[in-house]
């Protein structure tokens, strides 16, 4: 029988630091000014699944409650005491997002730098696409594109590179990378799992449900923020057998992976599940296809004001790690925010 935890009745700020002083809530992903004063108490066995409401009072000691709780580490050296802000830099010609804009070395180093500028905490540098439908290229192609970009900004800058590819893996590392992002979880190249583990750097290991090219064709679940939770328990499991630390790992359940754009709303309003498996979380949602069917700004770079409300609930939900495009003005939702919940935290 499985068993799973969602954080609800979410307290922020000074009420927050009351309730968790009072051991009447607890600090939601190990952050002091965001607290759960209940959780949804959930047991799957086979296809039976049983939720029951419990006050944190009666949970707050168990091992998944503890891990709810527990203050994350540094991820590349970051610190996770509130959220951060993860850069996309894509320089791929056919990103779904920019249609290739920065594509080319000298391009995609001037908008990671301009996003540094901006409030990026973690400039995540990717050189295959993995849009809906989108085709592999080869190692060769992808560090071409990529290893220009990390050797000139990773000098300045907590750099992340978005690859499948153990090679390429390995020669950003060498080139000054600091973080992995895998979107296949290090299921893709065989030798990525002890790759990562040789190189001990944090990695990213985010749910997708089929390839890239075949993935929105028919996704199926049986619930699939129980299943996404799964599978992801199964990776931090693989990933630590084959040698890497657990507190080197963090997690993304994946929003437009292999899901629906329903599926997405469910596994988004669930997400506060995911801390209960103990690692940084990541949220990537930004300018996805479910926003544009939402708010009916279809064309890609039309979905900011979209992504800023998906930000902002992830933000509340102890989200560690925002994925975006718009960091400008990402940044400034999540200053007032945390000056609205945070009122020492700002000067006016």
């Amino acid at each position: 029988m499985a068993q799973y935890l969602r954080p609800l009745g979410l307290v922020f700020g000074p009420d927050a630091e009351v309730l968790i002083a009072a051991g009447r809530a607890g600090p939601l992903g190990g952050m002091a000014q965001i607290g759960f004063t209940l959780a949804e108490e959930i047991t799957r066995e086979g296809k039976t699944i049983t939720r029951n409401l419990r006050r944190f009072e009666d949970i707050g000691s168990s091992l998944i409650a503890r891990q709810i709780m527990k203050q994350r580490g540094a991820f590349g050296g970051i610190d996770l005491d509130k959220t951060r802000i993860m850069g996309i830099v894509n320089t791929t010609p056919d990103s779904f997002s920019d249609g290739g804009k920065f594509h080319g070395a000298d391009a995609a180093i001037a908008h990671g730098k301009m996003m540094a500028e901006q409030g990026a905490d973690i400039l995540d540098i990717g050189g295959e696409s993995t849009r809906p439908g989108s085709d592999p290229v080869s190692l060769d192609e992808e560090a071409a594109r990529v290893l220009p970009v990390v050797k000139a900004l990773a000098g300045r800058h907590v750099v992340s590179v978005d690859t499948r590819k153990a090679a390429l893996m390995r020669h950003a590392v060498e080139a000054g990378a600091h973080v992995i992002n895998d979107v296949s979880s290090l299921q893709f190249d065989t030798a990525s799992l002890s790759t990562v583990a040789e190189l001990k750097v944090p990695v990213v290991l985010m749910h997708a449900q089929g390839e890239p090219r075949t993935m929105q064709l028919q996704p199926k679940y049986d619930d699939v923020a129980l299943d996404v939770y799964d599978m992801l328990a199964t990776q931090i499991s693989r990933a630590e057998a084959a040698g890497i630390a657990r507190e080197r790992i963090c997690i993304d359940p994946g929003v437009g992976f292999g899901k629906t754009f329903k599926q997405n709303l469910e596994l988004l309003q669930q997400a506060t599940m995911f801390h209960g498996l103990g690692v940084a979380v990541l949220i990537g949602i930004s300018r996805k296809g479910y926003i544009g069917a939402l708010t009916g700004r279809h064309p890609a770079a039309a979905r900011v004001a979209g992504s800023l409300g998906g930000a902002l609930h992830a933000a509340m939900g102890a989200c560690h790690l925002l994925r975006v495009h718009d960091v400008c003005e990402t940044s400034e939702a999540l200053r007032v925010f945390r000056a609205q919940n945070e009122p020492n935290s700002a000067e006016i």
